[in-house]
């Protein structure tokens, strides 16, 4: 009988991957940044989202990167108004996104990925914070778009466009025309120190700020809970349960990916899917 020897020798496990390097990373130039990031959205896509190792991943990238936020910053200098501030950590909430929602699968440069992202967020800055009521989107685009014909129309004609003469340019009807001026009425705002006749206040007389109710916190709140619901109702009943766990419950993505036996990037992958649907759902609704 022949008897086949069997080796006890141990199967080699995986090598563990090197530790990330410590980097200080005001000191990284943007030729060295590179590579670096590279080397941490790498291992960013395989560690556990909530450990130290992430965080320091994820915050170094972060701290790396804040040159793209400056550089992002410099086309809006005409505009700040003395917001610099202000806009350099809109860009960096720009920032973070792009970081967040980056794969080096997508095998193109973070540097091309990022900037959209920054300055994406520092334009919605300067439109939420630059009008004084709340507009329509619409009709934001529809008034800078005005302001223009206006101004060219008046050349050619030598006086202002009519309401007709506008609408004939522009391609819409004069309705349209209409609501675009009267939403340019809300970029600019009165002081509500001013009493409603327009003159000086004095004895008997009230200033609007006196006249007008408080605002209701929970309007606006109710108001996108009312169009989120119908979007909300039109996704499978796997991507409402990620919402759920991730919003409602406020689970990790590795906790959502334990229960439902997935993998952390999977979840990821169909959460970033699922809100842009919902994103586009809502910008289509405004």
């Amino acid at each position: 009988m022949t008897v086949v020897a069997h080796s006890t020798k141990p199967v080699p496990r995986a090598a563990e991957p090197a530790p990330l390097p410590q980097v200080n990373p005001a000191a990284v130039k943007p030729r060295d940044a590179r590579e670096l990031n590279k080397l941490f959205f790498d291992r960013l896509q395989i560690l556990e989202e909530g450990t130290h190792e992430y965080q320091y991943a994820r915050n170094t990238l972060i701290e790396m990167n804040l040159s793209l936020v400056q550089f992002a910053a410099k086309r809006f200098r005409n505009r700040s108004d003395g917001q610099v501030e202000d806009i350099v950590q809109v860009g960096t909430i720009g920032l973070i996104k792009a970081i967040d929602r980056f794969e080096l699968s997508r095998e193109v440069e973070f540097t091309s990925f990022a900037i959209p992202y920054i300055v994406g967020e520092i334009k919605r800055f300067f439109r939420d914070t630059t009008w004084a009521v709340h507009v329509p989107r619409r009709l934001q685009e529809l008034r800078t778009t005005l302001a223009k014909t206006k101004e060219q129309l008046a050349n050619e004609l030598d006086r202002e466009a009519t309401v007709a003469e506008l609408a004939v340019r522009l391609g819409i009807s004069e309705r349209e025309v209409i609501e675009g001026l009267i939403a340019s009425n809300g970029y600019t705002a009165g002081s509500l120190e001013t009493p409603p006749t327009g003159g000086e206040a004095g004895k008997g007389s009230h200033s609007y700020a006196e006249v007008i109710g408080n605002p209701d916190d929970g309007m606006e709140l109710f108001e996108n809970l009312h169009a989120l619901a119908p979007l909300l109702r039109e996704l499978d009943e796997r991507e409402r349960s990620i919402i759920s766990m991730r919003f409602g419950e406020e689970m990790t993505q590795a906790q959502i990916g334990d229960r439902l036996g997935l993998s952390q990037m999977h979840i990821s992958r169909i959460l970033s899917r699922t809100l842009a649907k919902l994103r586009t759902g809502l910008c289509t609704e405004s």
